[in-house]
């Protein structure tokens, strides 16, 4: 079946990837390696044009390659797919035999991999005898909450679709159709699936005498993941639409990174959505399984740190009173990172135009910056989407295009374009214990805002999105009470009753905003119906430290448990004024000159200066640093990663 051995653990980037991809026709063979063990343990590819009309296609390793099955027809399987070999890590495209209808030269694409793992998937195949009440064994380790099943040896068959939360066991969607779920019992037979079989009636779409079929099925809040081995990774679940702009929370208990909804009471379309290509709180890239077409951009659904809401009022996602089902899988990655080359990256180059820059991991975000123009840095994030954001500056999100994430190993700023300008570039990933991001709506009230850090977060910069606002940043170095200005050359500041934090420090879960009335809307975090962003930062063994050091006016090593020494380190002063300095290797931290900027000004890189140098576990304060850096006696905080 390919689970976890007994001891072992499994994460969701184990068993599941979305990967983007652009064609290079059929005579390249060409390779995706996503980290997923088709080759032995077994699964299912899903592959679909973006930028162009062309059917969905389903391949799997026990039907084998160049079988596909289309969602959006009737048809039986073909047996000139795409999809030529499933490997260790990924699978293979093109090459002799393909049909090269997914592999277009220039036009892309898109894969979602679903390896076998118990709680998580399995694929099942059978050959009908089209007697009502027929029972298929499956490997799927628990209850599943969603089958689809397809015959391949016969054209003219629907996709069935069994949900757990459709109306009875004899409830049917179908997958290639916009049609609502209708109750008839040939299908399942008006039995519920169990942990080692599913029924099927006597219907041609699922046991026609003598027919061949694929069953694909999906567990549902069943364990099994993460560190403790009871996390789960895949819900199937329904919500009631509200008709709003704003409709209901859906609670997972994590963030999906993968979505396909339905209406069951309405005739409307499949929406499949996924965070690779935009699954973001401004607007998502939508594919349907039941039509060939080319995805479209509309703002459907938000992520949610612990859930997703519709955030459209239409009937395919929303509308008033009705009904809709849902599979959901959760964003990874899941496990801790121990090597910060796959969760950071500094990068310096001269832009002319936009282009990508490699990072080599998904990118969530990214600082950048000219190096010999007045601008200062700009923020961006997967999560927000193309829009930008100025850490030096108290202006509201602007912009829609960019920043562009539509890579699994690399990003697009296009802020830095023309003259030919040296830029620097830091990017982010997401990652327990390292990183995360969070968008949030306020409350006008104390309250708790849910995250995916898995640590109590140390470092965390707060900013509005829909107005202006100062950033408002957080530091279990100083008062909880206080807060720094990351636009600000200023000393930590007090809080007014229990604004910001509501005098409570952050949990691995959670972080506390209160509200003071008295505050001007400038600086607060948490006015009601106001949207915000947070970057939440903490010390990762190896990868990251946040920190304080006393300064001493002398020479001052900074250990940080590094073992090559820190390739990005950012400082600020706490007790009295100082900017937010930035150094990196790609600029240079030697022993004479490092270029530094400053987060909180537009002022060009000072390179003529030397106030950091090299140390393996860290980092060492120069003697020749000013009152801002290594004031003797004064209060810092920093953060540094390796």
């Amino acid at each position: 079946m390919g689970a976890a051995g007994a001891g072992e653990k499994i994460y969701i980037e184990d068993v599941f990837s979305t990967w983007l991809y652009t064609g290079e026709g059929t005579g390249t063979v060409m390779t995706v390696d996503n980290g997923i063990d088709l080759a032995g343990k077994g699964g299912m590819v899903w592959l679909k044009a973006r930028n162009t009309t062309f059917h969905h296609e389903l391949i799997d390793t026990v039907r084998g390659t160049r079988k596909a099955i289309r969602s959006n027809t009737t048809a039986a399987q073909v047996t000139n797919g795409d999809l030529g070999e499933f490997t260790s890590s990924g699978f293979k495209l093109g090459g002799a035999g393909s049909a090269g209808f997914q592999v277009g030269v220039g036009d892309t694409y898109t894969s979602w991999t679903f390896r076998k793992a118990a709680k998580f998937f399995d694929v099942v195949t059978y050959t009908g005898n089209g007697v009502a009440g027929r029972t298929i064994a499956h490997n799927l380790g628990s209850v599943p909450g969603l089958i689809i099943v397809k015959c391949t040896s016969t054209g003219g068959t629907a996709w069935a679709v069994y949900h757990r939360s459709l109306a009875s066991a004899a409830t049917v969607l179908e997958l290639d159709k916009t049609a609502a779920a209708f109750t008839y019992n040939p299908f399942w037979n008006s039995t519920a699936p169990t942990s080692s079989v599913f029924t099927v009636g006597s219907h041609g779409d699922v046991n026609a005498n003598a027919g061949t079929y694929v069953a694909y099925l999906f567990a549902h809040d069943a364990g099994g993941f993460g560190d403790s081995g009871n996390d789960n990774v895949i819900s199937c679940g329904s919500y009631t639409g509200n008709g709003s702009l704003t409709g209901p929370v859906i609670d997972l208990g994590w963030e999906p990174q993968w979505l396909l909804v339905k209406s069951a009471t309405l005739a409307q379309t499949w929406y499949l959505v996924d965070t690779m290509r935009g699954l973001n709180v401004s607007s998502d890239a939508i594919l349907q399984p039941n039509f060939s077409d080319a995805e479209f951009a509309t703002n459907a659904f938000s992520p949610l740190a612990t859930g997703f809401q519709p955030t459209a009022n239409s009937n395919a996602v929303n509308a008033n009173g009705q009904t809709y089902i849902y599979i959901a899988i959760r964003r990874g990655p899941m496990r801790t990172p121990t090597d910060a080359t796959k969760v950071f990256d500094d990068l310096t180059y001269t832009q002319s135009s936009p282009t990508f820059q490699a990072t080599n991991f998904v990118t969530d975000f990214v600082w950048t910056s000219y190096r010999n123009t007045s601008g200062g840095f700009f923020f961006g994030d997967r999560l927000r989407g193309g829009t930008r954001l100025a850490p030096n500056s108290t202006a509201a999100e602007a912009g829609t295009t960019d920043f562009s994430w539509d890579s699994n190993t690399s990003y697009r700023q296009s802020l830095n374009s023309g003259g030919s300008a040296p830029v620097i570039d830091y990017a982010f990933r997401r990652a327990p214990g390292f990183f995360d991001v969070v968008a949030y709506t306020g409350t006008g009230s104390a309250t708790t805002v849910s995250h995916n850090l898995g640590v109590a977060p140390e470092l965390m910069v707060v900013k509005r999105r829909n107005d202006t606002s100062h950033w408002i940043t957080y530091s279990k170095n100083i008062s909880i009470e206080n807060y720094l200005g990351l636009n600000s050359v200023g000393p930590e500041n007090s809080g007014v009753g229990t604004w910001p934090w509501n005098d409570t420090a952050p949990t691995g879960s959670v972080f506390n905003l209160g509200y003071d009335a008295s505050v001007v809307p400038a600086f607060q975090v948490n006015t009601s119906g106001a949207t915000y962003i947070a970057y939440l930062f903490a010390t990762c063994p190896g990868v990251s430290k946040v920190g304080s050091y006393t300064g001493t006016g002398t020479t001052l090593s900074i250990d940080c448990g590094f073992t090559a020494g820190a390739r990005f380190v950012l400082i600020k002063r706490t007790n009295s004024t100082g900017g937010w300095y930035v150094w990196d290797t790609a600029r240079g931290i030697v022993s004479g000159n490092d270029p530094y900027l400053l987060l909180n000004s537009t002022a060009v890189e000072v390179t003529n200066t030397d106030y950091i140098d090299p140390l393996n576990s860290g980092f060492e304060i120069s003697s020749t640093a000013p009152a801002a850096i290594n004031a003797n006696g004064g209060s810092f905080i920093f953060l540094a990663i390796a």
